[in-house]
């Protein structure tokens, strides 16, 4: 398969990346069945990939915003600047496909402000500079991965069962993950551990996207429903808790997929550290708290379909948030590429960004 390269027992997924003017991406919503990589050209069918989840995760999606905005401008063909100017600035509507991960917009701003720090110069050189400036953030996101999990991974010890929740790894990213890249920086370690996986309702990214990459690296891992991770750990079957992030608060708060929030509650219930892993571009300097983190509800049909199968009564009421908030209290670590965050949060947060 396409960029599926076994080095030292670790499986390289490369989620997305350019090739031949074309954003090539993994379709994540063919998977685990079908492998299949998608060439796009165009910034409006980038922006649809990122709002069905054939691109997901939050760095995955600002790699992709950053591309959108290199597709936008490689789209003009003319010597108009203003003309290429109004092309650029519709390309920057993808920042705006999904509203909770805040990688998204921090990634397109900041393609922003690299086209209006070099307007003066010609277009095919303002060309180019935007497409040098989208693979420094995707070669930046993945040097990034590897440096959390080189921070986290002396969180985790040989014997520890560690639950994640929804899909943190490569796919989630440019490559290599988040919670998953901790998780692989501790088998390249040398540590034999066991990952339980949350399936994640609605949409099971954890059932049909983690077991795969797992699956892939040869990680043992067990899938569980989601209503089971409270008598996993109980039973100590547990250890440790790793989960991935798409907005943090300053004072901590976090924002992920859906289900996150209980799975911190039962943590802390049960005794059992609950790490955030996360860069730091997922911080968001305009969110004082939780409170002010905006939640993506999604159409109802991916509650009551599963695979384009109804399982569900018609005609009935359905709330589909897709991300919850786990408030800072439950958090026993925050990993970055900076480090191993710890509480109290709004300090440590206040340093890092100092």
């Amino acid at each position: 398969m396409e960029y599926l390269n076994l080095i030292s027992g670790v499986t390289m997924i490369k989620t997305i990346y350019f090739e031949d003017n074309k954003v090539k991406y993994i379709d994540q919503t063919l998977l685990p069945s079908t492998y299949k990589v998608v060439s796009c050209s165009d910034v409006r069918e980038l922006e649809i990939a990122i709002k069905t989840l054939a691109i997901r995760g939050a760095p995955a999606i600002g790699v992709a915003g950053a591309y959108g905005i290199v597709l936008a401008a490689l789209s003009y063909n003319g010597d108009d600047k203003e003309e290429f100017f109004k092309v650029i600035k519709d390309g920057e509507k993808i920042k705006n496909a999904r509203p909770t991960a805040v990688n998204l917009m921090w990634a397109v701003d900041r393609m922003m402000n690299v086209f209006s720090r070099i307007k003066n110069q010609s277009i095919d050189e303002i060309k180019k500079e935007l497409f040098l400036e989208a693979e420094r953030i995707r070669k930046e996101d993945a040097e990034i991965n590897r440096k959390m999990g080189q921070h986290g991974h002396p969180l985790i010890s040989t014997g520890d069962g560690v639950l994640t929740h929804c899909n943190a790894g490569a796919l989630a990213t440019s490559e290599y993950g988040t919670a998953l890249g901790v998780i692989r920086a501790a088998v390249e370690a040398g540590k034999k551990i066991r990952v339980f996986s949350d399936e994640t309702r609605p949409l099971l990214q954890g059932a049909r996207l983690t077991t795969w990459e797992l699956n892939q690296d040869r990680i043992p891992v067990t899938l569980i429903c989601d209503n089971m991770a409270g008598i996993s750990m109980r039973r100590g079957l547990i250890q440790k808790v790793i989960v991935g992030a798409d907005r943090i608060a300053m004072n901590g708060d976090t924002a992920n997929k859906i289900g996150t929030y209980q799975v911190a509650v039962l943590a802390k219930e049960n005794n059992v550290p609950f790490y955030v892993a996360a860069p730091i571009s997922t911080f968001d300097p305009k969110a004082r708290t939780g409170d002010d983190i905006p939640i993506e509800e999604r159409n109802k049909d991916e509650v009551t379909h599963i695979q384009g199968i109804r399982i569900a009564t018609e005609g009935i009421d359905v709330f589909n948030p897709a991300f919850d908030v786990t408030p800072a209290k439950y958090i026993s670590g925050i990993i970055t590429e900076k480090g191993v965050l710890k509480p109290p949060y709004d300090k440590s947060i206040k340093e890092l960004f100092s």
